[in-house]
């Protein structure tokens, strides 16, 4: 459903672009190339003020050169992820073996965030198959309903991944709105299939960004919401030798920033990084990699 709706509007662009370039050789007698020039352009120039909006609505107290560093950062991650890869995720998502040479790593369940697909996890998965885990990357659909109505998709990927492998646990990995999906989920089913969940940039405190959203999944994310207070409430202690957290003090969608963290866990933070570059930072992939190294099946 999201490729198809990004497919959509990268073609609305490049239109745009091509028509705005032909007006330009029509009447400012610029190149020939103008339209090719300006349909390419276009979905680029818009994914660069995106990043440049919402990087100055979330600016926080940090070093100005972090958050610079993070601006350019975050706008190279959205056009990989935005133009290149997800608006042509063409095939459902399935189980994808251990490619390493120790095969017998826990399984590892990917869960991707508000308005992303599977292959935002490109990426990530392809580093841990490296290093022996077998990985299934889940699409979180409908775009736009309630965050518990996510757990039967979990659940589903918990139970082929295990049937396949043979292991009776898997790590479990979300960015942003998947965290939050991953802990509706135990919420649901329990830790007992739980070896370790790692979060990147979850807004477990609830995001700033957008406060009149009206999207059920939105208003669930919202700064300090009753149903994060519900979430909260109802998790005990023994979930925090499971649970690690990764966050960005430079996130532009989810913030306050350092705020993003429950159960007093004290998160790993990664400097000068945007919200979606967690997800193609090396940094953020060897962390990934070294807190699910030695859980084997």
């Amino acid at each position: 459903m999201l490729a198809h709706l990004l497919r959509r509007l990268i073609l609305v662009q490049l239109v745009f672009g091509a028509g705005l370039g032909y007006l330009l050789f029509q009447f400012a007698h610029t190149t020939p190339w103008s339209p090719l020039v300006g349909a390419l352009l276009t979905p680029i120039l818009a994914t660069l003020l995106v990043g440049l909006i919402t990087a100055r609505r979330s600016k926080a107290e940090e070093p100005a050169a972090m958050w610079w560093r993070s601006v350019m950062g975050e706008f190279w991650a959205s056009v990989v992820i935005f133009l290149l890869r997800q608006p042509w995720a063409l095939r459902a998502p399935r189980v994808l073996p251990a490619t390493g040479s120790t095969n017998n790593q826990v399984p590892v369940v990917l869960v991707h965030g508000y308005l992303c697909n599977h292959r935002v996890w490109d990426t990530v998965a392809r580093g841990l198959r490296a290093q022996g885990h077998a990985v299934l990357a889940v699409d979180l659909e409908p775009l736009f309903t309630s965050i518990d109505n996510y757990a039967p998709t979990i659940e589903a990927a918990v139970d082929e991944l295990c049937g396949q492998t043979g292991s009776a646990q898997v790590a479990l990995v979300g960015h942003s709105m998947g965290g939050l999906a991953i802990r509706a989920w135990m919420r649901v089913h329990g830790t007992q299939r739980v070896a370790r969940v790692l979060t990147l940039g979850t807004p477990h405190a609830g995001t700033r960004i957008e406060p009149k959203t009206r999207t059920p999944n939105g208003k669930q994310m919202g700064w300090q919401s009753p149903w994060l207070a519900e979430l909260s409430a109802s998790e005990s202690v023994a979930l925090r030798d499971r649970i690690h957290i990764a966050i960005t003090p430079q996130d532009n969608i989810v913030y306050p920033q350092r705020a993003q963290v429950f159960l007093d866990l004290q998160p790993s933070i990664f400097e000068g990084i945007g919200h979606l570059q967690m997800c193609l930072d090396a940094a953020v992939i060897r962390w990934i990699n070294e807190r699910l190294k030695g859980l084997a099946i």
